[in-house]
């Protein structure tokens, strides 16, 4: 498989897209003053200790107090996935098998400093989530100050690298913990080293702040958008970089030379006249990724749904009949649904609860094989992904890590017409809710009167020519005249009255 990292640099905004043989899997998006926290260390401090739920709010210096939960107060284990976040969304999904745990009043006090993490920007009015274990990734290594702990990421799954990465974690000399990362297989230790000596020195970096500031303070800021996907999406696996700014470029070219010298000859300066993300088809893929449905080749499609309790993704057959039968033409589309809604929750960045509804199949081999081909195609994903087995309903729920508002949430506000339920009222309903306010008492008419009404074009020609005794028996009722005045800026449910 081809990947190529694309990285759109402008003054208002930096956008980085990784394609995989030629389509666009991943977009993440940053923009002026509008920097994401994930990754930032700061001296917070306790502003409450909330027993009930094991956790308690810090305060980090920003609008809201960041969450810190219980599980979260503790070190974490050393062995994380390829993105190095903790998971988990909700407080107390632990509670119940914590029972020989500290609580969180007696680790935490109100007034107390403590040195935290982010682990997950503000998202949907909540504050940011936060650790106290603290984690500092490089690109093949991420460093656990204060902790002794070493690991390997769960996706280097070759139990002999496993064990060679581990001897050598285990020789470092370091106040702290190390994990290998996945772009660590197959590197020696003089090709760790380096990581190494920049980890810990930033880590010293890091106390040496803490020990002279006040909460709350930031004490360390995370690397900026296109400096940090070349660290966690180029690696070696990574074919070619393409950067638009020439700023830009040096930046990357200079961290590449000191961190990754094997990757310099694979940057690349896209100095053409088409725009990065139009020439490589990017700019449609994020449009297209605003949209509800997703087409597939053979005629069917899916239909992606967010709200706030979970993401629904429905595989519909759509006009695709296939030649051999209902159960093989089902089998089909389901088959052929999978990459692609494996591919549209990397590129939307769906997080949380996700149920994906396929077809029905009857055969238990075509559901085991439609279940076994998404695991494969969600094994592709860097957020750390779970998956339950087919219901007899054909769902499959899946939980996916989420960090950042996805892309959704970036790019979109809820619609100020519908208040973001993707529904309107019809001209009817429109038609019916002016009727009553006109007869609603008390009666603001006086007979003979001559009343204007603007309303949308569609509201007045349903009035006008389709049904005019909606307004005509408003008018013999109440003895006035009314004079519809068709306004397309009305808001799609709005009208007015205006008296003569």
């Amino acid at each position: 498989m081809r990947k190529e990292l694309l990285i759109s640099a402008s003054p208002p905004e930096t956008r980085v897209a990784l394609l995989e043989d030629g389509r666009a899997v991943e977009v993440l998006h940053e923009r002026r003053g509008r920097q994401g926290l994930v990754g930032n260390v700061y001296l917070g401090r306790v502003h409450r200790v909330l027993p009930g739920i094991q956790a308690a709010f810090v305060s980090i210096g920003i609008d809201r107090d960041a969450f810190l939960y219980v599980e979260d107060v503790s070190p974490r284990p050393a062995e994380l996935d390829d993105d190095d976040r903790d998971e988990g969304d909700e407080p107390g999904r632990e509670l119940a098998e914590r029972g020989d745990r500290p609580r969180i009043d007696d680790l935490l006090r109100e007034g107390q400093e403590i040195v935290v993490q982010v682990t997950k920007d503000p998202i949907a009015g909540k504050g940011p989530r936060v650790t106290a274990g603290v984690s500092l990734p490089g690109r093949t290594l991420v460093y656990l100050p204060g902790s002794g702990d070493v690991g390997v990421s769960r996706r280097v799954t070759d139990e002999a690298e496993r064990e060679r990465l581990r001897a050598i974690l285990e020789g470092f000399a370091a106040d702290g913990g190390f994990i290998a990362r996945t772009a660590a297989f197959g590197k020696t230790e003089d090709q760790l080293r380096p990581d190494l000596l920049y980890l810990t020195d930033l880590s010293a970096r890091i106390e040496r702040r803490r020990q002279s500031a006040t909460p709350p303070a930031l004490l360390h800021r995370e690397l900026d958008l296109a400096l940090r996907s070349v660290r966690d999406l180029a690696g070696d696996a990574c074919d070619l970089i393409r950067v638009d700014d020439a700023a830009t470029h040096d930046r990357l070219k200079e961290f590449l030379q000191s961190d990754a010298p094997s990757l310099v000859h694979r940057l690349e300066l896209h100095d053409r006249p088409e725009p990065l993300f139009e020439l490589f088809g990017v700019e449609a893929e994020i449009e297209n990724a605003l949209k509800s449905r997703v087409a597939l080749r053979s005629g069917g499609s899916l239909v992606i749904h967010q709200t706030e309790a979970l993401v629904a993704i429905d595989v519909n057959t759509g006009k695709f009949v296939g030649k051999d039968g209902l159960e093989e033409t089902v089998f089909a589309t389901n088959l052929e649904a999978v990459p692609e809604v494996a591919r549209q929750i990397r590129l939307r960045d769906l997080g949380g609860l996700l149920v994906v509804d396929f077809i029905d199949m009857e055969a238990p081999e075509h559901r085991r094989r439609v279940f076994e081909r998404f695991e494969e195609e969600l094994a592709r994903d860097r957020a750390r992904t779970r998956i339950l087995q087919l219901s007899e309903f054909g769902l499959i729920e899946v939980t996916r890590q989420r960090t950042r508002s996805n892309l959704e949430r970036v790019l979109t506000r809820a619609c100020p017409c519908c208040a973001g339920s993707g529904r309107t009222k019809t001209d009817l309903t429109v038609a019916l809710d002016l009727r009553r306010a006109l007869l609603r008492p008390p009666v603001l008419f006086n007979s003979g009167e001559r009343v204007r009404v603007r309303v949308r074009p569609g509201v007045a020609r349903l009035c006008s020519d389709e049904d005019p005794r909606i307004l005509g028996e408003v008018e013999e009722a109440l003895g006035i005249s009314i004079e519809l005045v068709p306004d397309a800026t009305l808001p799609l449910s709005g009208f007015e009255v205006v008296r003569q």
